[in-house]
């Protein structure tokens, strides 16, 4: 970005990659302000008036609880609560924090959003792509890929070229302290990591026990309630046998937790909707399929990334990957890149 008279607002979360971020534009634009966004779950508020204080800028705070409760808590709790397994930081990055928060942002003047994530956006022919950005250990591009194109060409990343290090010795040699250490792949709305506690204390339901089989169909215990569980999951199953027990497939319908060995997990195939396509060589989706080779697909955010053939149309596709895969789990977003750069993503069915 060279527009040097374009004003930039500055989502800051306290955390340090935000402010390091608030740190390097406002010494690249004039015109530049803080976003900071409420979700209802903080434990407390932080001090925004630290953090003008060391950036030289204000900061304002916007309330977007009733937004994120409507389309992230609710769309997690519905999600789990169908037996698939949701990836709230994908949906609240397209939804609240490139949704809400930009809309706020542009209707308070600013031409552009940035924030602290590790990723890039390249501009070719008038178009914006994102990209993979300088820190391999810290790649974000994962949770950013259902992203419009529109949204893409608001957004700045300062932080593309830096490393998580980079950051930390930056922000150590400007005097930069953060509010936040918690990182951002942390789903912020449950603090205590415990998803099946605050998805029953939500519905106010009493957990449903029920049958759990193996792949032959065998009852081999009781589970104390689907909503605990997601594929590919070891712990809290308790049923012993000659090697550890994994979800392989959760049955809502009849109420039923069908387990396996760990190498009966890998799958070679798998479906996918609410497709996003931000692709480099100008391909539109059609109603017709569309077969792309030879592109590299990761299945959740750990996962490495494996060499795949997609076949897809407007609505939906069907990904064959060159050889199994772990744990394929539906509702995690299935991202698919060529390079460096993501072409696309799905959310897995």
């Amino acid at each position: 970005m060279t527009h040097k008279n374009k004003v930039v607002a500055v989502a800051l979360s306290g955390g340090i990659d935000s402010l390091v971020s608030g740190y390097l534009l406002k010494n690249q634009y004039k015109n530049i302000f803080g976003i900071h966004f409420i979700n209802g779950y903080e434990n407390q508020n932080p001090d925004f008036s630290i953090i003008e204080k060391q950036l030289g800028f204000p900061v304002f705070c916007i309330d977007l609880s009733k937004e994120f409760e409507q389309k992230i808590v609710h769309y997690f709790i519905d999600t789990y609560i169908n037996g698939k397994t949701p990836n709230p930081c994908v949906r609240c990055n397209k939804e609240i924090k490139f949704g809400s928060l930009l809309d706020h942002a542009l209707k308070m003047g600013a031409d552009y959003l940035a924030t602290g994530h590790y990723a890039r956006i390249i501009t070719q022919d008038n178009n914006s792509y994102l990209e993979k950005g300088n820190d391999p250990l810290k790649d974000q591009t994962y949770f950013l890929a259902m992203l419009s194109e529109k949204q893409l060409s608001k957004i700045i990343f300062p932080l593309s070229e830096m490393t998580k290090n980079d950051v930390k010795k930056f922000a150590a040699s400007n005097n930069l302290h953060a509010l936040s250490k918690k990182e951002s792949q942390d789903i912020c709305f449950i603090n205590d990591n415990d998803f099946a506690q605050f998805i029953q204390k939500k519905c106010d339901v009493t957990p449903k026990t029920g049958d759990i089989k193996d792949i032959d169909n065998n009852i081999v215990g009781r589970h104390q309630g689907l909503h605990k569980f997601t594929i590919g999951q070891r712990r809290g199953i308790n049923c012993p046998a000659k090697e550890p027990y994994y979800v392989q497939h959760i049955d809502m319908k009849n109420n039923i937790l069908k387990v396996c060995f760990k190498k009966n997990l890998l799958k070679s195939t798998l479906n996918f909707s609410y497709i996003t396509w931000n692709e480099s060589n100008n391909l539109q989706l059609s109603d017709e399929k569309m077969v792309i080779k030879d592109i590299i697909t990761k299945i959740r955010y750990s996962h490495k990334g494996a060499l795949s053939t997609l076949s897809l149309n407007k609505t939906s596709g069907e990904l064959v990957f060159d050889e199994p895969q772990n744990a394929i789990t539906p509702g995690q977003a299935a991202v698919f890149y060529k390079g460096s750069r993501v072409l696309g993503a799905g959310i897995i069915q």
